[in-house]
């Protein structure tokens, strides 16, 4: 079995696995115990996985790391592990940076069993950053990030080649996140930046408070073109006809049920394709529209509800489904809302994969 599908197998089991794991104990056997083992290294050798090290000097009394993975008798990766609910956020690594220092070890992990956040010591040598510089989502898998976990691998793993590419990941990672923070809510230095390109006016409060909106606006159209644009070349390059001609009954009235689709319900469904690309063929992924919802499932079966959108009234809601299948309705300023609940969408993608297989 290839990497990649080793690790799928263990986040298509992690939606039915989660509501029995109650404790890190529990969450360490069931979910990190096999993470481990797809990276190759035998759980039950402890030449090669050390449970609980203890180092000698320089940390706690009676403190110690979950784990320990080892090569040649040397830890070269710690691991701290907490609770799959935790938010790793607002977890404290003390023990991790306090063994950072003290071991041969260059990488930790911080972990929740869903999460693994990769830490090194780029900032300071033999001393663990205070950020990850790789985080990896069981439940968001990116073929991208399934290249860089390889790296990790029992026979593939090479120090000196991942310290190379550390830099670059870290600050890459933290370049996209103030992206993502601008998008959202541009600074006045940003928002200054486009409007002196295109605005010879005088730059007024009011000015500023438009452009603010009009930067918004015009990052959000981007993103939604270029989404809409690699969706269309995946659909024809799959053999498929242009989204206008294929799927007529997305943009027109409804003879039947005198449903329209709206171009806001269509731009949540290219969304939603464009979060789940990674996860299922989007050809899986159809749209059926009713009078008060429009609903997406997936392979064209109303007992795979992947969510609804309730977008006909003044207020707009994303239905979501649990594991029983009970909807939640979600208010939703604006249409971009969706992508904050990405990993909630794959995981009932995830689901139906599981009970299919």
């Amino acid at each position: 079995m290839d990497f990649i599908d080793r690790i799928r197998e263990i986040s298509a089991r992690i939606p039915k696995q989660l509501e029995h794991i109650q404790t890190e104990e529990a969450t360490k056997h069931s979910l990190i115990m096999p993470f481990i083992s797809a990276l190759g290294y035998n759980v039950f050798d402890p030449t090669e996985v050390t449970p609980e090290l203890h180092a000698d000097v320089g940390v706690k009394k009676g403190e110690k790391v979950d784990y320990a993975i080892l090569r040649d008798g040397k830890p070269i990766i710690l691991m701290e592990c907490k609770w799959h609910g935790c938010n790793l956020a607002q977890e404290h690594a003390s023990q991790l940076y306090r063994y950072f220092s003290v071991t041969a070890a260059r990488f930790a992990i911080l972990t929740n069993g869903i999460q693994y956040w990769f830490y090194t010591d780029l900032d300071a040598p033999n001393k663990m950053d205070a950020k990850p510089f790789f985080e990896f989502d069981l439940l968001a898998i990116r073929d991208e990030d399934v290249r860089e976990l390889k790296k990790f691998t029992r026979s593939t793993f090479d120090l000196d080649g991942i310290l190379n590419t550390a830099s670059e990941l870290k600050y890459t990672r933290e370049i996209k996140r103030i992206l993502a923070d601008q998008i959202t809510q541009p600074a006045e230095d940003f928002v200054k930046f486009f409007a002196s390109q295109v605005y010879t006016g005088r730059m007024t409060q009011t000015v500023r408070e438009q452009f603010a909106e009009f930067t918004k606006r015009a990052f959000r159209q981007f993103i939604n073109e270029q989404i809409n644009t690699r969706l269309q070349t995946v659909l024809e390059s799959n053999g498929d006809v242009p989204l206008e001609t294929n799927q007529p009954e997305e943009t027109v009235e409804d003879e039947k049920g005198g449903s329209v689709t709206t171009e806001e319900e269509l731009e949540g469904y290219l969304i939603i394709k464009a979060i789940l690309r990674e996860t299922v063929n989007v050809k899986r992924i159809m749209m059926r529209d009713q009078q008060s919802y429009c609903g997406i499932i997936l392979d064209d079966n109303n007992r795979k509800p992947i969510c609804r959108l309730w977008f006909n009234r003044s207020k707009k809601y994303i239905g979501l489904f649990d594991q029983e299948k009970k909807e939640e309705r979600i208010l939703i300023e604006k249409v971009d809302d969706i992508y904050g609940y990405a990993e909630r969408l794959k995981a009932t993608v995830a689901l139906y994969e599981q009970q299919s297989s």
